[in-house]
């Protein structure tokens, strides 16, 4: 991965669920707060490293809200926390990073650093204001430690494990974490009227039988407006998949195939999620694959221009999964 795609996917990914939190109090500001709590459901070291200090979800909300009021409170301020409400982000608009936040992008990404999630977070914990290294002191760390570790991190080299991507498909691959307990990440993903709750395209599913295996099929229906209630346009032969059950091993990995009955011609797509014990959660790998349909005409020249627009497209639907299973637990 070059330096621009991985500090592109990591800003991409970091700013996803930094917003995503802002908008849980009604912000439209993400800052350094935020930032870090996108780093703590990271999947990449940075994130590893930060929840090896027992750092999770709930402990680093605690510790920002906290930090919060005690400034307050040196300023003379008594405020009663409104609470936090649910993830609004995506019925929402008009969200940005704040000045700070888009200064530590900017030095993480600045000659001989990567960008990656690793550079961001170690150019928070070294951030001047002095917020990140107060909070971090109420989690039980300091910005040394975790510099510390994160180099420690890098002198070894990263495990790649075996990906189900297919030679024979547009296909890719890619990870997510969820703080969640792979049992109960299992209970969603097993139970087919819960892919509304994760699978952006699905607005409900039909027929669903009581007990699942491989080879049992469903009907899953589009999802027709958007969370702000704006429609969505969908071709007529799109509206109706057919979801097929393909591998189903409790509660390492599942993986399903989707067809359109309605549209003979459209390829079919299919999606394998594994899952692993990890540190505060569950690390999901992640396989997305386009299956090409025999009946569809073949345009070679067509598709070598546009892999790069497939390529972006299919990242785009793998990190949107992702995203889509860890946001159910938060």
């Amino acid at each position: 991965m070059s330096k621009f795609t991985a500090a592109a996917s990591t800003s991409h990914t970091l700013s996803l669920a930094a917003m995503e939190e802002a908008s849980r109090a009604g912000q439209r500001t993400a800052d350094i707060d935020h930032l870090l709590i996108a780093l703590v459901l990271n999947e990449q070291i940075a994130g590893q490293v930060l929840r090896s200090f027992g750092i999770t979800l709930d402990t680093a909300r605690e510790a920002v809200a906290e930090q919060h009021a005690d400034h307050l409170a040196a300023l003379g301020i008594q405020l009663t926390s409104p609470g936090s409400g649910k993830i609004v982000f995506h019925e929402t608009n008009g969200y940005e990073w704040s000045e700070r936040a888009l200064g530590v992008f900017k030095r993480a990404s600045e000659t001989g650093k990567c960008g990656d999630a690793s550079a961001v977070l170690r150019e928070l914990v070294s951030e001047s204001s002095g917020m990140i290294e107060a909070v971090l002191k109420r989690l039980g760390a300091t910005p040394e430690a975790v510099t510390e570790k994160l180099d420690e991190a890098h002198r070894y080299p990263v495990h790649q494990p075996q990906r189900f991507v297919r030679a024979d498909a547009l296909s890719g691959s890619s990870e997510a974490f969820v703080p969640a307990s792979p049992e109960r990440v299992w209970e969603l993903l097993d139970d087919p009227l819960r892919m509304p709750e994760w699978e952006p395209s699905i607005g409900s599913v039909e027929g669903a039988p009581l007990t699942i295996k491989a080879g049992e099929t469903w009907t899953a229906l589009a999802r027709t407006e958007r969370p702000d209630g704006k429609p969505i346009p969908m071709k007529p032969g799109f509206v109706t998949q057919q979801v097929e059950l393909v591998a189903h091993e409790e509660p390492r990995f599942i993986e399903w195939r989707f067809t359109y009955p309605d549209a003979p011609q459209a390829n079919a797509r299919r999606i394998r999620v594994e899952l692993e014990y990890a540190a505060g959660g569950t690390q999901l790998r992640l396989a997305l694959a386009w299956e090409r349909n025999p009946n569809r005409p073949r345009r070679p020249f067509l598709g070598f221009v546009m892999r790069p627009v497939f390529r972006f497209v299919l990242w785009m639907q793998l990190s949107q999964l992702g995203s889509g299973i860890s946001r159910t637990f938060r």
